[in-house]
């Protein structure tokens, strides 16, 4: 009887020993926290940076899980009080954290063409015949992102006074809203005669009625930051998986199509003095007594 019961401990024992064996190293990995600047509204957000998530997961030794926030200023907080560990930050809210707390720029998308940069795009209503340049908006409405948006409130602004020789003070109206898909959305609805967004919001709505009026300079790529003590181990960890992806491979690519169409065409590594011109425009409108953010 003793002899059974000695059995069947061991045996207990090492069902017990495979069953802890047998556990998936995702779970059992450092869950490391990622968030992104609100380009749209959450449930958009999740569909388009949940596959991210699921490669890193898979191509590095932690285990990532996405904090959605719910407007710009929400993810500096994140960061601040390490409720996330690693996000993409727009180049506002990176100075922002950069001055507020530091934080260190790791990588930044490539872009279609290769360049890591983005736009930021004016557009109206494709059946607005009157409103076909930025000179036809004085006197009418427009809309805008985040007041802590680069693409949708301060490169907007900058190449407004800065290249097109306008004011806020020559709209009849404006208004700032937490989504560039929102702003797209009023512009829509006829709320708005016009609003600025980044370049994949004007893409992604061309074809439900919008068109294009005008486009900025191009702007640094959205950077993707790590907190200053977070370890080289996990920055070495994500540079490796992201920078040996390639959208010319067919596999990659197959992959990378279904996430953001600002991070899907791969990403170059990033440094401070890459967002030089957002401070340099920051600058410029302060001048102008416009306050950013």
């Amino acid at each position: 009887m003793k002899k059974a019961k000695c059995l069947y401990f061991k045996f207990a024992i090492c069902i017990l020993i495979f069953a802890i064996g047998s556990v998936n190293v995702a779970d059992s990995a450092e869950t490391v926290y990622f968030s992104a600047i609100t380009l749209y509204h959450p449930i958009v957000m999740y569909q388009k940076y949940q596959p991210l998530m699921n490669y890193l997961t898979e191509h590095t030794p932690y285990k990532f899980e996405l904090k959605l926030s719910q407007d710009y200023r929400d993810i500096i907080n994140f960061l601040k009080t390490n409720k996330v560990q690693v996000a993409l930050l727009g180049g506002v809210t990176y100075l922002e954290a950069k001055k507020e707390f530091g934080v260190i720029p790791v990588l930044r998308p490539a872009g279609k063409e290769g360049k890591p940069f983005y736009r930021c795009v004016f557009v109206t209503r494709a059946e607005n015949k009157k409103i076909n340049s930025l000179s036809d908006l004085k006197g009418k409405s427009i809309a805008f992102a985040s007041k802590l948006s680069t693409a949708g409130n301060l490169a907007p602004l900058y190449h407004l006074y800065s290249k097109a020789g306008m004011k806020l003070e020559d709209f009849s109206r404006y208004k700032n809203f937490k989504y560039h898909d929102s702003v797209a959305r009023e512009v829509l609805r006829g709320n708005f005669d016009a609003g600025a967004v980044i370049d994949s919001v004007a893409n992604r709505f061309k074809n439900r009625g919008l068109k294009m009026i005008d486009i900025s300079e191009p702007i640094p790529g959205l950077p993707i930051v790590v907190r200053a003590d977070v370890s080289p181990k996990l920055i070495d960890s994500i540079k490796k998986a992201l920078l040996s992806l390639n959208y010319n491979n067919p596999e990659h690519r197959k992959m990378m199509e279904q996430w953001d169409e600002e991070f899907k065409y791969g990403f170059v590594e990033a440094k401070d003095s890459d967002y030089d011109s957002i401070r340099d425009m920051i600058k410029y409108l302060s001048k102008k007594g416009i306050k950013i953010p």
